[in-house]
């Protein structure tokens, strides 16, 4: 049974039967933008992979199984280029960049279940049944391309799309004029589908925001050059080896690849059930990616999420931009949960957010260290002190109707892919049991033993809100959340959130541990 850490979990009958059940649905199918292979990762990429760890998390503590897919675009004159200038192989330079992201990833605690890089074999059968079935249907066909290209984003630009002379994207780079002959895709066959998927009141596209944007590009497509000519980094064009497949084709194809695709039980996890990608490439995956699984006759995700950029003094974090914040120095300031933690509460996930280490050290104290860390060792601390470590037995109070409040918000926000208000009524419980200590007072109620049941419910409530707490926050901060039902004497991994109606801590052993988040002064 999976869970939300992956791991097993005792149910009751009924909620052992609700998992079962789900367990026979088709896999949550997430994917990331594949990164492109010409440089290091930076907090900028990490912030998509954090988020789309979370949502994964999420839905294992949900009960549903997951497949969950990142990678790496290995292919194109862009990474070509790199490799040139460091003077290895394109092989070895995407072998290189490939094992730093993976290892930045494997750091950050990203759960994901398959890795893809564009250079593997099974990719390139993939692609090239892709290429088949579009040919099949008609929608190929070879003609001459005249225009600018620009290679950061590794597309063609009409004039219209430049800003003085250069891509608005990648303004430090010079577009290219290119003329050769291509293969085309009949992108404008689509036009009519695009806009049907698009305004069929489904969540094809999310946030709602970015659907008036989509539009106008639907409405204004035409054919689209799908191969390059001179170009040796690449998969040969099938039947015609002087072309490679436009990396774009080939990228996206990836999503596919790791379903098994072309193998027949490809179905058993294809849809996608969320693409999560950043705004900036919502042409490939809302406009070119349906238009050719439609042209290969095969479905459409469920959903594409575009979030926003995080920025650094207003700019896009990037290479490029020059904008720039490493991910092991953001790590280091306050743990790689922490960083989780600030970089989804901080930046909202369906709009722009600024990245400021005053912003990360203010979040970190207030409410990491004062508000959360302080709730749990002092309810620690007080079980020690008046209970011998034991949660007590005791009646319900207004803190569990609170817990179950939270519970509610949290899930309807976190059910939108709303990241950082789901972070946000997770701390809604932090902020209403802090207050539920400061007015019930247990050091007072343990003076007086007339009081002893007053105390017992106290003690028993603040228990269950963090065992809640824990739960709802795991997605965010796995590793603290864990110790956290630990130090509560929560028994085995983390529960369903399914159970957290029913939890019952009385019983539990609590035991004082390492502190959870260290004051910044103590933190570093």
């Amino acid at each position: 049974m999976r869970q939300g850490d992956g791991f097993s979990s005792p149910f009751d009958i009924v909620n052992l039967c609700q998992h079962q059940s789900r367990l026979s649905q088709k896999p949550f199918y997430i994917t990331t933008a594949i990164d492109y292979a010409n440089g290091l990762p930076h907090i900028g990429h990490a912030l998509e992979k954090i988020g789309a760890d979370t949502i994964a998390r999420y839905q294992r503590q949900l009960g549903r199984d997951v497949h969950f897919l990142m990678g790496m675009d290995e292919y194109g004159k862009k990474v070509a280029q790199s490799a040139e200038v460091a003077g290895v192989s394109p092989q070895e330079w995407t072998d290189r960049i490939a094992g730093e992201f993976e290892s930045a990833w494997q750091a950050l605690n990203v759960s994901n279940t398959d890795f893809i890089r564009t250079t593997e074999l099974r990719h390139t059968a993939a692609v090239e049944e892709m290429v088949r079935r579009m040919e099949v249907k008609g929608d190929l066909y070879l003609d001459t391309y005249a225009g600018f290209y620009c290679v950061g984003c590794e597309s063609y630009k009409a004039e219209s799309d430049l800003i003085d002379g250069r891509c608005p994207e990648h303004p430090t780079l010079e577009v290219e004029w290119m003329e050769e002959e291509d293969w085309f895709f009949r992108l404008s066959r689509y036009r009519e589908p695009l806009l049907r998927l698009l305004d069929g009141g489904n969540d094809f596209l999310r946030p709602e925001s970015r659907r008036n944007e989509v539009r106008r590009m639907i409405e204004g497509i035409k054919d689209i050059s799908v191969s390059r000519s001179g170009l040796d980094w690449g998969i040969p064009w099938p039947g015609h080896p002087d072309h490679v497949i436009y990396v774009w084709i080939d990228a996206l194809t990836n999503y596919l690849t790791a379903t098994g695709f072309p193998a027949p039980d490809f179905d058993e996890v294809w849809p996608a059930d969320l693409h999560v990608i950043g705004k900036d490439i919502i042409r490939f995956h809302c406009v070119y990616w349906p238009a050719m699984l439609m042209s290969a006759d095969l479905p459409v995700p469920r959903c594409v999420w575009a979030h926003g950029w995080m920025t650094l003094d207003g700019r896009k974090i990037s290479k490029s931009s020059g904008a720039w914040v490493g991910i092991q120095e953001a790590a280091e300031r306050y743990g790689v949960d922490a960083l989780r933690y600030f970089v989804l509460r901080e930046i909202p996930w369906d709009s722009d957010g600024n990245f400021t280490w005053q912003r990360f050290d203010e979040r970190y104290t207030s409410e990491l260290a004062n508000d959360l860390g302080n709730l749990a060792n002092r309810t620690v601390s007080m079980l020690q002190r008046y209970a011998d470590g034991i949660v007590p037995a005791g009646e319900e109070t207004d803190l569990d109707v609170a817990g179950l409040d939270a519970l509610a918000r949290y899930r309807d926000r976190m059910d939108q892919f709303l990241l950082h208000e789901g972070a946000a009524a997770a701390f809604q419980l932090v902020s209403a049991a802090n207050a539920f200590v400061e007015n019930r007072a247990p050091w007072k109620l343990a003076k007086d033993l007339e009081l002893r049941a007053d105390l017992n419910a106290t003690l028993r409530s603040l228990v269950l809100a963090l065992a809640r707490i824990a739960v709802l926050l795991a997605p965010f901060m796995p590793d603290k959340m864990s110790a956290l039902w630990t130090s509560i004497g929560g028994e085995g991994p983390l529960p369903f959130l399914d159970s957290l109606g029913n939890l019952e801590p009385a019983g539990w052993k609590a035991s004082l541990g390492t502190v959870l988040f260290p004051r910044p002064d103590l933190a570093r």
